[in-house]
């Protein structure tokens, strides 16, 4: 228990510093993108929660809830719009994140965990945008999706993965309910957990972050 709270409150206490250099308030090559980053997973994990509200997961429901939201909702369309624009900016931002530490070696000692860890992030990220894309059940997104299925299969184990994702074909009832699952419980919860440790190592690390 004493380390989840340990956990807890490094998370925090990388959010809300109680001291800050003003040097360290100017805009650098690092361009806070880890921190605009989590600001867009937030931005989603708020609008997100605003579509579950009318959003139904079945095949015959899923698209005209989609219309019925943009159209008779009072701000569906925005929230919506908002929800993708920050789906495309959290992908964005990671891999812009990930880039610069590549580039500028702070991948190596004694922060290769937060590197892995970071790596994680992205690939988890691009995990929930690729199950949320199938969601509308519009005809790009269900040849969007069938598409990546069948590239699936030639990676190694892609074939079992794929049966467990669609194992009544793409679109189907029991497929897009795990999509659905996997996009608004299992890889939200994923990302949160990663960036509590991600920030928590960022802290434990803090000799090598003169502003921590």
């Amino acid at each position: 228990m004493s380390g989840n709270r340990e956990l807890a409150a490094d998370f925090l206490r990388h959010l809300f510093p109680r001291v800050l250099l003003r040097r360290n308030l100017r805009f650098t090559y690092t361009f806070c993108l880890g921190g605009l980053a989590f600001t867009a997973f937030l931005l989603l994990m708020v609008t997100g929660l605003l579509l579950v509200f009318y959003y139904q997961p079945t095949p015959e429901r899923a698209f005209p809830s989609i219309l019925f939201l943009e159209s008779s909702v009072w701000g569906g369309r925005f929230i919506r719009s908002l929800h993708r624009l920050s789906s495309h900016a959290l992908l964005l931002l990671i891999f812009l994140h990930t880039l610069r530490v590549l580039l500028t070696g702070a991948y190596r000692k004694p922060r290769e965990l937060n590197w892995i860890v970071g790596c994680l992030l992205l690939g988890v990220a691009v995990s929930a945008g690729y199950t949320g894309y199938l969601l509308p059940m519009d005809q790009l997104s269900l040849w969007a999706t069938q598409t990546g299925m069948e590239l699936l299969t030639a990676a190694p184990l892609g074939g079992v993965v794929r049966t467990i994702l669609v194992p009544d074909g793409v679109g189907l009832p029991l497929s897009l309910l795990r999509f659905y699952a996997l996009h608004v419980v299992l890889f939200p919860m994923a990302l949160l957990l990663l960036s509590f440790l991600h920030f928590y190592r960022i802290r434990k690390n803090k000799g090598v972050l003169p502003y921590l």
